[in-house]
């Protein structure tokens, strides 16, 4: 066990501290004033070491909370969001073109609200605020059950967005507090995974809710209230118990506290800082990763739009009944979330982000080109494992969630990062609520010969994508190697050196230490 000292030690060692980090090479980038949450707790230098079963304990107490909590949100999102393609096989009143703009809503709604709702997490504890969102959209949803009209499903859909549009940021935001680099991708990969298992299960509960043959209720209406209502229990659990950063986990000991923040510490990304700051915006804006994220979440997002909201439409469109469409779309669900699964642990075993998605997306190429070659035939089986294929580009996503968190530091840089990349999101599924037209109805060809374009020029951003993150890592250590020599420093020098980096808010550009992930 590391023995932790009183608590004036500890602030006669931060003041000597500062006082070196006044003199060093660093002063020009490091002001401890503007720093990190964990300043308060751990200071600029390690003044506790914990062994590797101490970090292993700590890491399983960790997985027993916070993974599963951010699982059941995203379970719920995709459900509440996908909660449209269900209802449209089961009577919904909207339809046609009707039903593309309905589907549009929630997107214009997630991208309205994209940014405001970024600048409200950063400024509250990001898990009371994301709780906060969760028991609203729930009751949104239930809403549905009570509208028949175009204008109030438009209206509600678009409120639905307005509030599911936290998501996403707040939890990469949480992974990467309490994770080290390379286990954040598999711990993304475990709620993202809910994409998958939604399909599945909401399949499941949608096929057992069709057989209700009353007349009080319609049956679209009956799937409305029972997800909206799980919403809300969803979000009554993360009120309790998800925890807003480190420094604020209850549920852990002092010094458990401490060891967490000292687990992230040589990841050089930071906790949480509540300042907005204006360099660190403008660094995000000028930063050609940012844009390279951007265009590859929007070639991800354009496929999702169409196939979130169209899936079991172009299943039932190769002869089948609604029970049949509802129990037949669940697997494409199983192999979207084994898919995901796959990437997550790839990514972190080989440090890699780039060549994951890769492996995401070939898959949907292949199994458009299927629809496409088959399209007009009676080969069944041929066409279900088509469309059982398309699903595992969603993995391309969950992998860009965990390259921003890996490759970003600042946390006013990660917010605005975070925050472009669900607005390309929103904006890529704005699209690709249009993609399938009903004048292509029932073959929609144009539409699945766009999105085997797209993702086939999305395999070439990758690679780029790749290559500069390693070229960037390249030019930073001839830049370690420069300071060294001119300063005549050790390796202990340099250690120490980083660790005064590592919770001063800096981003990845002005800390010199901090590595990215390919």
């Amino acid at each position: 066990m590391p023995s932790i000292g009183p608590d004036e030690k500890r602030d006669s060692v931060d003041r000597k501290q500062e006082s070196e980090v006044a003199n060093s090479e660093s002063k020009d980038t490091i002001n401890l004033s503007s720093g990190d949450e964990a300043l308060k707790v751990v200071g600029t230098q390690r003044t506790a070491e914990f062994s590797e079963e101490y970090n292993l304990k700590l890491r399983r107490k960790l997985d027993l909370l916070i993974p599963p909590l951010c699982a059941l949100v995203y379970f719920s999102q995709f459900l509440d969001k996908t909660t449209l393609n269900y209802a449209s096989i089961m009577g919904l009143p909207i339809v046609g073109q009707n039903y593309n703009l309905v589907s549009m809503a929630f997107y214009v709604g997630f991208l309205f609200w994209e940014f405001p709702t970024t600048y409200l997490a950063q400024k509250t504890r990001v898990a009371k605020y994301l709780g906060a969102n969760i028991i609203v959209w729930g009751i949104v949803l239930a809403l549905h059950a009570a509208a028949e009209s175009f204008g109030a499903f438009f209206a509600l859909r678009f409120l639905l967005g307005m509030c599911e549009s936290c998501v996403a940021p707040i939890l990469i935001l949480i992974i990467s507090m309490f994770y080290k680099k390379n286990e954040q991708a598999r711990r993304i990969s475990w709620f993202y995974v809910m994409n998958g298992l939604t399909q599945v299960c909401g399949g499941f509960i949608a096929y057992g809710i069709s057989f209700y043959e009353g007349n009080v209720i319609a049956t679209w209406k009956i799937v409305y209230i029972v997800f909206g209502g799980l919403a809300v229990l969803v979000g009554t659990a993360v009120l309790i118990w998800l925890p807003d950063s480190p420094v604020q986990a209850h549920f852990l000991t002092a010094e458990e506290r401490i060891a967490a923040l000292e687990r992230v510490r040589d990841g050089q990304g930071g906790v949480a800082n509540k300042q907005l700051k204006k360099d660190q915006f403008i660094e995000a804006l000028t930063d050609v990763r940012t844009w390279l994220v951007v265009l590859t979440t929007l070639m991800t997002s354009i496929p999702n739009g169409g196939i979130s909201n169209f899936s079991n439409i172009i299943i039932k469109n190769f002869g089948y009944t609604t029970k049949q469409t509802l129990i037949l779309s669940t697997p494409s669900g199983a192999i979207a979330s084994a898919m995901v699964l796959f990437c997550g642990w790839y990514s972190d075993r080989k440090n890699e982000r780039m060549v994951p998605i890769v492996f995401a997306l070939v898959p949907t190429i292949v199994g458009f080109a299927v629809l496409v070659g088959l399209s007009g035939t009676k080969q069944k089986g041929a066409l279900l494992f088509g469309a059982y294929l398309i699903g595992t580009f969603g993995s391309a996503l969950s992998t860009v969630y965990a390259y921003n968190a890996s490759n970003t530091g600042g946390h006013t840089k990660k917010s605005t990062i975070n925050a472009l990349t669900l607005v390309s999101f929103s904006v890529g599924n704005i699209v690709g609520t249009e993609i399938f037209l009903p004048k292509d109805a029932p073959e929609f060809i144009p539409g699945k010969i766009a999105i085997m374009v797209l993702l086939t020029a999305q395999l070439a951003i990758c690679y780029l994508l790749r290559w500069v993150n390693l070229n960037l890592n390249k030019k930073k250590r001839a830049q370690i190697e420069e300071l060294k020599a001119r300063n005549g420093w050790s390796d202990a020098d340099v250690q120490r050196d980083r660790d005064r980096h590592a919770f001063a808010d800096l981003t990845d550009k002005q800390n010199i230490y901090f590595v990215y992930t390919a």
